[in-house]
């Protein structure tokens, strides 16, 4: 199909999954629980950093996650002493386990402390064309504390490659402000211009097959690829057509 009527569908697929009833098989649910914008960060970025594998056992052990700062992430991050940490050791989901969720939470609270907000980070090293290099320098934020080496691949590096899939739905999450009452859009200090789709095994597949991605391996070369696809169909907000390949990938079986 030509680029006109690749976009026309692309935009109906859109429509079709870009509603609240999404938020019901997704992890975005997680933020959605709460209403305090600390609270919908923190939950939104622990349950981005675990979203990889069977999509209903990373929304259990987000919750679980959740559960184990009573339920008050901000509180928890801000006001926890260390054997507050103890019950989170015996956290596991995949290779994200308890010593990562203890490293996560005092990076988080560093955060606060001393720049205002992970917005704050983002918006502070954003560039004019992409938030890829504000990835870079949130990470070097991030891992001022002591942490082990482990726990280093839990947050990705597009400068080093990596697609970064899980911060780059994060962001979404938090930037995107869709009217439909999905993505949250509590960070107004970003443009959702400047978003990039989280690019994963669905979305790279089904961007493939529609022709607007042609490179094999689903890293940071391919995401420019597809980003600058999406562009092309709507500057404003690129990322709305996550949605559209997403569910076409996964409830479709396009």
């Amino acid at each position: 199909m030509d680029a006109g009527d690749l976009k026309a569908f692309l935009d109906e697929k859109v429509l079709l999954y870009n509603k609240p009833d999404f938020i019901d098989s997704d992890p975005i649910q997680i933020p959605h629980l709460f209403t305090q914008k600390e609270d919908i960060e923190i939950a939104g970025f622990l349950a981005a950093t675990i979203a990889w594998g069977n999509r209903k056992m990373i929304i259990n052990n987000a919750k679980k996650m959740v559960a184990l700062m009573g339920d008050s992430p901000y509180d928890f991050v801000m006001g926890h002493e260390e054997h507050h940490l103890e019950p989170l050791e015996s956290f596991v989901h995949r290779t994200f386990n308890g010593s990562d969720f203890t490293t996560f939470i005092k990076a988080l609270r560093h955060i606060y402390r001393n720049y205002g907000s992970p917005e704050a980070v983002f918006a502070t090293h954003q560039k004019d064309e992409s938030l890829q290099p504000a990835i870079h320098e949130f990470k070097k934020v991030f891992f001022k504390i002591e942490h082990q080496n482990r726990t280093h691949k839990h947050v990705s590096d597009p400068l080093a490659g990596s697609a970064a899939k899980r911060i780059n739905m994060y962001l979404r999450w938090m930037v995107r402000d869709d009217n439909t009452g999905v993505d949250l859009g509590i960070w107004k200090s970003i443009s959702p211009s400047l978003l990039s789709c989280p690019l994963d095994v669905h979305s790279g597949n089904v961007a493939r097959k529609l022709g607007i991605l042609t490179r094999k391996q689903n890293d940071a070369k391919a995401l420019l690829q597809l980003d600058t696809a999406l562009r092309e169909m709507d500057k404003a907000d690129p990322v709305k057509y996550d949605f559209a390949l997403f569910g076409l990938g996964v409830f479709e079986g396009f």
